[in-house]
């Protein structure tokens, strides 16, 4: 089947000017999702996955503007918010279509807000944790008429809370509209797929569409000094200590970074990417990094992306930030200090450089200490040979419950009967006992 045939002549003619083919998640996935069914595409960085989930929703929408917010997408991280928007624009140009988008995370103004209230917005981008809030808001009445739900970055929240509270949020959307809504979800490459699918359906039937190609890596485990034992032996954070490997790790990475057209430094915590952006400054003598993490304001975060992406600045050293679907152009290389910690993460953060499919990623790691080399050594080994770990679904968070069952109770009067099914359709809360429930109840009751 052509995969392009669900689509409208308009959308067909401008896919066709602008990209040479359809993807592997595309070809796969749009017949998947314009059956109406539940989708799950699973795909590695840089596989056009976003488009996929989002250009038949816009094609169906793109006759029909200003009906009301009809396409909701949530993704874990704010600064990818921004670049979805950014990256629609492209198709919404190309079709002249009148629909419009909006974002709404926490650095959304007032003003902005607002507006969305008196006309929303066709499609709205928005991170899990707004989501939660816009239930129980004014903005609640907009949601009744979303037809489509994107998940985003299925990977990045489904093993943890996180994903317990937006599956729970999910659901309150579900019992909140006219009718149901397709479900959408998009992962990098995740084990088992099964299980991923059952987290964005609810455990309701969804196809599963596996793209996942393994990218081309280039690997390397970088260990700037002789015997490791020497920097071991005290605490590698204190830069003034004698056994201190910090002397040995900033040159080298001022080195790979000169030899890149742009590199992007990931570190484990902020302080560090902080530190790391100044000492390479002074070291190159002119301002060659910049440090990029979560509590930067949103107007100096996507300021410094642009740098980046425009090549005017060669280097970002940053935290997990980053580290999700940014789009961050022609990224050379991509440096990771200590051990990613797992191998899904590092061949996320690995997969920022060669952004596009078929293009190769390179990553150097640097260890700290003994361990780490270990670690980061075992790491490596796996993330050549596809070999991530398993994703583990927590079951059952109660504070997760307790904080959702507020916002319900806050809303609407439901039947403890009605609110047990209502949580069970969650995936996470799904063997849920009425005991289980009626205990977090009686805590909230102040029994």
């Amino acid at each position: 089947m052509d995969p392009l045939s669900v689509f409208s002549p308009e959308t067909r003619d401008w896919f066709e000017n602008a990209f040479k083919a359809p993807t592997p998640a595309q070809t796969l996935g749009w017949p998947a999702i314009a059956s109406g069914k539940h989708t799950l595409i699973q795909a590695p960085t840089g596989s056009g996955k976003t488009l996929a989930a989002f250009l038949y929703g816009i094609d169906r929408l793109h006759h029909e503007p200003g009906q009301g917010l009809r396409l909701l997408y949530v993704s874990p991280l704010k600064a990818l918010n921004y670049d979805i928007e950014r990256n629609l624009r492209g198709p919404l140009a190309g079709l002249k279509s009148e629909l419009r988008i909006a974002v709404r995370t926490g650095d959304t103004p007032q003003r902005e807000r607002a507006e969305m209230l008196r006309h929303p917005p066709d499609i709205l981008i928005t991170t899990p944790e707004s989501l939660f809030l816009l239930l129980t808001s004014r903005a609640r009445e907009n949601l009744k008429g979303v037809r489509t739900l994107i998940l985003d970055e299925v990977h990045a929240v489904a093993g943890t809370k996180r994903g317990a509270h937006l599956a729970l949020s999910v659901e309150r959307l579900q019992r909140l509209t006219d009718e149901p809504f397709q479900r959408i979800g998009l992962s990098a490459t995740q084990r088992p797929l099964e299980e991923i699918g059952r987290f964005v359906s609810g455990a309701r039937e969804i196809e599963l569409v596996d793209a996942g190609t393994a990218k081309e890596l280039d690997l390397r485990v970088v260990v700037p000094v002789e015997d490791m034992r020497e920097p071991g032996a005290q605490d590698t954070m204190s830069e003034g200590s004698q056994q201190s490997i910090w002397p040995s790790i900033y040159p080298e990475i001022l080195r790979l970074v000169e030899e890149h057209r742009s590199t992007i430094v990931f570190v484990n915590n902020r302080r560090l990417a902080e530190r790391l952006a100044l000492r390479l400054n002074e070291l190159a003598e002119k301002e060659i990094a910049r440090a990029h993490h979560g509590s930067i304001a949103r107007e100096q975060r996507v300021e410094i992306e642009e740098l980046l992406k425009a090549g005017e600045i060669p280097c970002l050293v940053a935290t997990s930030s980053l580290e999700l679907g940014i789009d961050m152009g022609a990224v050379g290389l991509v440096i990771q200090v200590e051990s990613p910690k797992s191998v899904a993460r590092g061949l996320q953060r690995i997969g920022r450089a060669g952004h596009e499919l078929g293009a190769v990623s390179k990553g150097r790691i640097f260890p700290k200490f003994r361990a780490d080399l270990l670690e980061s050594a075992v790491v490596v080994k796996r993330m050549l040979e596809g070999q991530i770990e398993e994703t583990i679904i927590p079951r059952n968070p109660l504070d997760v419950l307790a904080q959702q069952i507020v916002a319900i109770a806050a809303d609407e009067e439901i039947s403890v009967d009605d609110l047990h099914e209502l949580v069970r359709a969650a995936y996470p809360f799904a063997d849920l006992s009425r005991a289980q429930l009626e205990n977090v109840l009686d805590m909230l009751a102040g029994r």
